[in-house]
């Protein structure tokens, strides 16, 4: 169970100038990226969208959905790009932050970029699986949402998990769902979606230490 400690230091340390900063970084090569993403994959998305939703019998409505889904795709790019850049660019913030609270803290080890690349990649290819899965059910009112959350956990969960336990060791903890359903929840928060990685590190950081102290 995560603690209102840990919640009272994450929400602290999201809201100091070296992690605005990191994070405002990584939202911009982020957005660079996706950007120029869906500028080469414009047309072939729209052609898969037009195959995807057939099923649908009035134009007006595929075509208002096929739109939808452009910039729903758009939007998962840039959030996918967001958690990989966090994950690779995080390493020596996330020291800095667990020195100023665990002054006796070491850190075990260096994150090598090729195992953070496919961390980072596997658990996005699964979301995307998943995300072309339960396509029909994200417009759903309601249910759609609480799909959704769950996708975006899993995008955050392993990387995090990853990125902390390879920076101080490794260490089991029930809350890491929690934590990246929690952080997730970013996601739905314009402008604070930028936060989410960089809030589930924090946090899970927290809720690790905390539970070894």
């Amino acid at each position: 169970m995560i603690n209102s400690t840990t919640i009272t230091k994450t929400i602290k340390d999201i809201m100091s100038p070296s992690v605005i900063g990191f994070t405002l970084k990584v939202a911009f090569l982020s957005l660079l990226i996706t950007l120029l993403i869906m500028w080469f994959t414009h047309g072939l998305l729209e052609s898969f969208l037009a195959s995807y939703l057939t099923w649908i019998p009035w134009d007006f409505l595929k075509s208002a959905v096929a739109n939808l889904g452009i910039i729903l795709t758009g939007y998962v790019i840039f959030i996918a790009a967001i958690s990989i850049f966090t994950s690779l660019l995080s390493d020596k913030l996330l020291v800095k932050i667990a020195k100023k609270h665990y002054s006796d803290v070491e850190q075990a080890g260096e994150p090598k970029i090729s195992q953070t690349l496919w961390v980072n990649i596997k658990a996005t290819l699964l979301f995307l699986l998943l995300f072309i899965i339960a396509l029909p059910f994200l417009f759903i009112p309601i249910l759609g949402q609480i799909v959704m959350l769950f996708l975006w956990s899993i995008m955050l969960k392993e990387p995090t998990e990853h990125d902390i336990n390879t920076l101080f060791g490794t260490h089991k903890t029930k809350s890491s769902r929690t934590i990246s359903l929690l952080a997730s929840l970013f996601n739905y928060i314009p402008l604070l979606n930028i936060f989410a990685s960089v809030f589930a590190q924090i946090l899970f950081l927290h809720d690790m230490m905390q539970k070894e102290s």
